[in-house]
């Protein structure tokens, strides 16, 4: 029994993890690599193992750096099942067609570029690619034990990041050592709207853990409220707009419903807002469907709702034109646009046209990795480069982290804090700075801690290291 670390190992994104029982290798995420000027080349490169090898892959959540290399896989030879949660299961086709679009665009894109003698460049997959890989996709219940090979027990438990994200609980057995991994996939924040709050496990042999923000904490959520209404009254008095990057899973959903709850105390009447994204569209369809994973307050809510979200003065924008348009609106326009990180999609649109007013206003609301244009805002940059062309930041840039889907750091200790005996951690999803600062935190409260690199090897029968080592 062995656990080998590939992907999101060092870093945030590229989620995938192999996990060895009684001989048969399971796939924990297969994700893509975001942000970098090396993230396309790097998602092109062959898998660190053979695609055909694998004999099952269990899918956290959809969000692409998770679910992404997945119609890859298949691609490559892979053919067995993918294990998910029922939400899970329905976002996949709204991320993965896109995905799929937007490759095969700008692999358009590039061929027009090159030169006679350069190669052709193909899209990473097709469409054709993702329809044969929803075909494996089989849907789990929450809470309840499945064998997807024979020696693994496998159990969904709730993570409170997104819609349909999943913990993993790994039983283990192989003659006659048992060993339990929990793998907890993206954790949410705690009393965070809609969603249940991340499953407190309490025993395990093994952790591996994400640590996006395993070095800072959010501000308290009714003072990042407080600010996002302060935001909006900003743009109010200078008559400008205010431009949401969001991911089309998760953050355009509690955008949206935290609009709604504050329709009157922010004084929306007098605004458009705009959800200018097919795919946020689609995904709030889901949403909207997947009750029995609401919090409390979420069903009170959805009891008096006849669709979601409730917002009478929301434009949901599908087309090109449609999207075109809201660039005629000078003011009192709230836009929430994709993607989340502003390295592709409708939102490059908007920033380019409002990044040069003043008074205009960028919520950055989710975590930017580097080399994004995301980051480039949040680094406060004089000016970004867009389609090719420099454009100045004279608007006023606004990070809520408040609203981030992954929990801070005390989120992850509390997380961590309800098991009783201890266990030893694998910190993943993380950049090192922040991934060493969580570690910190852990061994202060007596745990012990790897943080992976890409092809270090963890014997689970003796929690012993093999092959590269950790940092």
């Amino acid at each position: 029994m062995q656990i080998e670390f590939y992907g999101a190992a060092g870093e945030v994104t590229g989620s995938c993890h192999i996990l060895t029982v009684r001989g048969k290798r399971v796939l924990l995420d297969c994700g893509m690599i975001q942000g970098g000027r090396d993230a396309t080349e790097r998602n092109r490169r062959e898998f660190p193992f053979v695609a055909a090898d694998i004999d099952a892959v269990v899918l956290s959540h959809a969000h692409i750096d998770h679910s992404g290399r997945l119609p890859l896989l298949v691609k490559r030879g892979f053919r067995g099942p993918i294990y998910t949660n029922a939400a899970c299961r329905d976002l996949l086709p709204i991320l993965w067609r896109d995905t799929a679009d937007l490759g095969l665009r700008e692999a358009e894109r590039i061929n027009r570029r090159r030169e006679p003698d350069d190669p052709v460049v193909e899209p990473l997959y097709d469409l054709d690619d993702v329809e044969r890989a929803l075909k494996l996709v089989r849907a789990l219940r929450y809470d309840t034990s499945y064998e997807p090979v024979p020696g693994l027990s496998l159990t969904l438990r709730d993570a409170g990041h997104i819609l349909g994200s999943s913990s993993l609980l790994l039983a283990c057995s192989d003659g006659g050592v048992q060993r339990t991994v929990v793998f907890s996939g993206d954790l949410g924040q705690y009393d965070s709207p809609i969603l249940l709050d991340p499953y407190p496990f309490e025993q395990a042999d093994l952790v591996i853990m994400e640590s996006t923000y395993g070095d800072r904490l959010h501000r308290d959520r009714q003072a990042t409220l407080a600010e996002f209404g302060q935001i909006i009254a900003a743009a109010d008095a200078s008559r400008g707009n205010v431009i949401i990057p969001a991911f089309a899973i998760g953050r355009s959903q509690e955008v949206l419903y935290v609009l709604g709850l504050h329709h009157e105390a922010w004084r929306l009447r007098d605004w458009q807002v705009f959800l200018d994204s097919p795919m946020a569209i689609e995904a709030s369809r889901v949403y909207w469907n997947h009750i029995d994973r609401y919090d409390p307050e979420a069903l009170r809510l959805r009891a008096n709702f006849t669709a979601m979200p409730q917002l009478p003065n929301l434009s949901l924008c599908r087309t090109a034109d449609e999207s075109r348009a809201i660039n005629r609106v000078r003011d009192h326009a709230i836009i929430i646009a994709g993607s989340g990180m502003c390295n592709g999609g409708r939102v490059l649109h908007h920033l380019k046209h409002n990044l040069p007013r003043p008074e205009c206003h960028i919520v950055i609301t989710g975590f930017q990795a580097p080399g994004t244009l995301g980051r480039a805002l949040v680094d406060r940059l004089p000016a970004v480069r867009i389609h090719g062309e420099l454009v100045r930041v004279s608007a006023t840039v606004h990070t809520l982290g408040g609203l981030s889907a992954h929990g801070d750091q005390e989120d992850l200790l509390r997380w961590y804090g309800n098991f009783t005996n201890r266990p030893p951690v694998c910190l993943v999803h993380g950049e090192l700075p922040q991934a060493q600062a969580l570690r910190a935190r852990l061994e202060a409260r007596g745990g012990q801690a790897w943080i992976p690199v890409p092809g270090f090897v963890l014997d689970l029968s003796t929690l012993t290291e093999k092959g590269v080592r950790s940092s």
